[in-house]
């Protein structure tokens, strides 16, 4: 809702329908209704005659007195509410451009060279409507923008990362050593006795005959 923004009897909708109809559910009168919204009456007679408008905040005022609300409908009938509240907000925390997509700070954050000369931040957007709408191509429109959440930051999702490439790593390497691919080194820890280290040449590791894991030898 935007403060005195005018709503006129145009398209389909039927300002001074409207306005009787709220009356009529709320039993009042104009002079009732202006009063009870703190508006003259020559705003009330003159939206109800179809020869102004009313603002946004008098419609709603209004309706709330015979016990309706604004809504918005889309093409269907079906309601659409507003946007959340509580979407991600810049570092600033002022809101993100409405038309435009948020997304994680450390995903493609920046373009143009400013971006080597400003902190990464925990959430941005695609401030060019090109790479919007290619970003829509290949991950679809989302409805609203995101919501925060704990582990947002740039440093927890890298921190993240981490650990799920070295669970990866780890998977990985227990798959080839299953497969017979790679030797299994006993509870995944070293067990070289203290002699290996002496057979250590520099590039690879070395180790002696007895040496029950010879980890990292192919």
């Amino acid at each position: 809702m935007v403060r005195g923004m005018t709503i006129a009897a145009m398209g389909d909708f039927d300002l001074p329908g409207t306005l009787r109809r709220i009356r009529r559910r709320a039993d009042l009168s104009q002079r009732e209704l202006a009063r009870a919204c703190t508006v003259a009456l020559a705003v009330v007679s003159h939206a109800e005659a179809g020869r102004r408008g009313g603002t946004v905040e008098f419609l709603s005022r209004a309706a709330v007195l015979a016990g309706l609300r604004l809504a918005l409908l889309d093409e269907t009938g079906t309601e659409v509410g507003p946007m959340d509240g509580d979407a991600v907000r810049d570092d600033a925390g002022r809101r993100f451009p409405a038309h435009l997509d948020t997304r994680y700070g450390d995903d493609c954050w920046w373009h143009g060279p400013e971006r080597y000369s400003r902190a990464q931040p925990t959430y941005t957007f695609d401030r060019c409507r090109d790479r919007r709408d290619a970003r829509r191509r290949r991950l679809g429109s989302p409805d609203d923008h995101q919501v925060p959440r704990p582990g947002d930051s740039p440093a927890a999702r890298r921190a993240r990362r981490q650990a799920d490439a070295q669970r990866r790593w780890h998977e990985e390497v227990r798959r080839r050593q299953e497969a017979g691919e790679l030797r299994e080194c006993p509870e995944w820890d070293c067990a070289c006795p203290p002699e290996c280290a002496e057979q250590d040449a520099g590039e690879l590791p070395a180790h002696i005959s007895e040496c029950p894991c010879e980890c990292d030898v192919d």
